[in-house]
C-alpha cells in the first residue's frame, strides 16, 4: 500500500501544478451557477458571502482552478482574495500562500 506524501512543500508545489494548468478566467454568471450548486440552501454560512462578494466585484475577473485531489478554487485577483471548496466536503478562504501562488500564476498567464 502507498503511503500519504505528508511533506507540505511537495503538496504545495503539486497542487501549484495542477493549479497552473487548469486555470481559467470564469465568468460572474457561471460563478452565480457554480454558487447555487455549491450553497443550494439559503441558510448556508457561506452562500450571503460568496454572493456579495461576487455582486461586489462583478467587473472583476475571476479565475477558477482545481486539483488532482478535487479541490477547486475561485480567485479574484483586483481584491487577492478567494476561496478553496472540495465539493460536498469543505470550504475555507484562500490564506497567504494559496493567495501568493494565485497571484504568480494569475500574474504569469498575462
Amino acid at each position: 500500500m502507498a503511503t500519504e506524501n505528508l511533506n507540505p512543500e511537495e503538496i504545495l508545489e503539486s497542487r501549484r501544478k495542477a493549479i497552473a494548468s487548469s486555470i481559467k478566467v470564469i465568468s460572474v454568471e457561471d460563478l452565480k451557477q457554480l454558487g447555487a450548486t455549491l450553497f443550494p440552501f439559503f441558510d448556508h454560512p457561506w452562500r450571503t458571502a460568496f454572493f456579495d462578494f461576487i455582486a461586489q466585484n462583478s467587473t472583476a475577473t475571476f479565475h477558477h482552478a482545481s486539483t488532482d485531489e478535487r479541490i477547486q478554487f475561485i480567485y479574484c485577483a483586483s481584491e487577492n482574495r478567494g476561496i478553496w471548496f472540495i465539493p460536498g466536503s469543505g470550504m475555507g478562504p484562500l490564506q497567504e500562500k494559496g493567495l501568493k501562488v494565485f497571484k504568480q500564476i494569475v500574474e504569469g498567464k498575462r
